[in-house]
């Protein structure tokens, strides 16, 4: 940094280090705290991983027996837990700025009863079921990873950012109040000198 070495340079310089200190310590903190919730998403994501895939496995041995009942084509025919498109509602909360998704969830603005098909049997109820809820905690998984990216992604930004400060701007700053402090020293040594010699010459 080229800066003039005056007193109020020196102030400025000083003021901006401040400023910038204080800048520093607001995303030091937010990146603490930012990996403190992607670490809480991460293990709750782990729990409904080993949820999601408890419900897949039962999926999978479910639809077998009720192929194994009524063939592929007779299960075909039988109805789905919910005849109309369902939407997801869902709730939002900000972190930081970072809008994060949560309660997701399947609605609809009426509930049809089911009606049976051709030959209705437990394994096809049970499979019915069974997908309902693997539906469900799926659409739970999609919230936390959506969520775990944005807040991983915000804190990359932070992390730039925090660093910059530390490693590229606070040191600068240092160099600069270094360097006007010695040169202001410098011109504080000279003015004594040209005063004491001007009262030997005098």
């Amino acid at each position: 940094m080229q800066i003039s070495p005056t007193r109020s340079a020196l102030l400025e310089a000083k003021d901006e280090r401040r400023v910038m200190e204080e800048g520093f310590r607001f995303l030091d903190e937010k990146r603490l705290l930012l990996a403190a919730e992607i670490i809480t998403l991460f293990n709750k994501r782990d729990e409904v991983k080993k949820e999601h895939n408890a419900l897949f496995k039962q999926a999978q041995n479910d639809m077998s027996q009720s192929i194994t009942r009524h063939g592929l084509h007779g299960l075909q025919a039988q109805p789905a837990i919910n005849r109309q498109e369902p939407k997801i509602k869902s709730q939002t909360r900000s972190f930081f700025g970072v809008t994060l998704i949560e309660n997701a969830n399947l609605t609809q603005a009426t509930k049809p009863e089911i009606t049976e098909g051709v030959n209705p049997s437990p394994e096809a109820k049970q499979c019915r079921n069974t997908f309902a809820k693997l539906l469900t905690k799926s659409i739970t998984m999609a919230e936390i990873s959506n969520n775990l990216q944005r807040l991983l992604l915000e804190y990359r930004r932070t992390d730039r950012r925090a660093r910059a400060l530390e490693d590229v701007i606070l040191p600068e700053l240092d160099q600069a109040i270094h360097h006007i402090e010695s040169q202001l020293e410098e011109m504080d040594q000279e003015e004594a000198v040209r005063v004491r010699l001007g009262r030997k010459v005098g």
